[in-house]
């Protein structure tokens, strides 16, 4: 990798403050002052910028409990982006894995890894989400099979989403859906006459919201949590 790509790529600086600071004399290699862009660095290599060893980023995976308020979009809006509420450095590149709409909280993933963002939201990957769902209005006691028949949507093809659920009280439940997105869920019982007040996302495939994570504060997922995030897409896609 070129020295001014390597620069980037470990830090903050942009290409044009990579060049400026190698022209400065502020980087080594191995304790030597490199000042050509165009230098390349070997694996094994230490590059140091005023005497702080770098290191390349690498591929990230987070979690974040994402707050209401806040959008899963890196365009300009109306609406802070979530990707603002992370302190990590580089946070341009990372994207949510999905999307929630920006009155829906909880659990949101986060990466810049493309290909595994694309196993867990592939259409045929379909991933278990699990959403606490508050209502306006109680729910009647046949809306466990409803559910199960599956709700039709109009402007989606008629095609029906199916979902499970499991009530908490009158008015709240627990809802497991594979191929829907959270937009999809408000729909679901709008069409039923039960406007949702409230929507929170609790678990993605095997991966939980941490329960001491507040609203906004994000951590890294575990490579056990990664590894399962993907397997278990992979597990579901066989189902197709």
């Amino acid at each position: 990798m070129r020295l001014d790509k390597y620069l980037c790529e470990s830090s903050d600086l942009t290409r044009s403050q990579a060049r400026s600071v190698l022209l400065d004399g502020d980087v080594t290699v191995n304790g030597e002052v490199i000042k050509r862009g165009t230098h390349e660095v070997q694996e094994g290599d230490e590059v140091q910028w005023e005497g702080e060893t770098l290191s390349l980023i690498g591929l990230r995976y987070l979690m974040l409990n994402k707050p209401a308020g806040h959008e899963c979009s890196n365009r300009n809006s109306q609406h802070p982006p979530v990707i603002d509420l992370l302190d990590v450095d580089k946070r341009d590149r990372l994207q949510t894995v999905g999307r929630l709409d920006v009155d829906t909280t909880g659990l949101i993933l986060v990466t810049d890894d493309g290909k595994w963002m694309h196993r867990i939201i592939s259409p045929r990957n379909r991933c278990d989400k699990v959403y606490l769902v508050t209502l306006a209005e109680p729910l009647p006691d046949n809306v466990e099979n409803l559910f199960k028949q599956g709700i039709e949507l109009e402007g989606e093809a008629q095609r029906g989403l199916s979902a499970s659920l499991v009530r908490i009280d009158e008015r709240s439940i627990r809802l497991t859906i594979q191929d829907g997105k959270d937009f999809h869920i408000k729909r679901m019982f709008e069409a039923l006459g039960y406007p949702v007040l409230a929507l929170h996302c609790e678990r993605i495939g095997p991966v939980v919201l941490d329960a001491d994570l507040q609203p906004g504060e994000s951590r890294y997922l575990t490579a056990t949590e990664v590894a399962g995030l993907a397997h278990s897409s992979d597990e579901a896609g066989t189902g197709d």
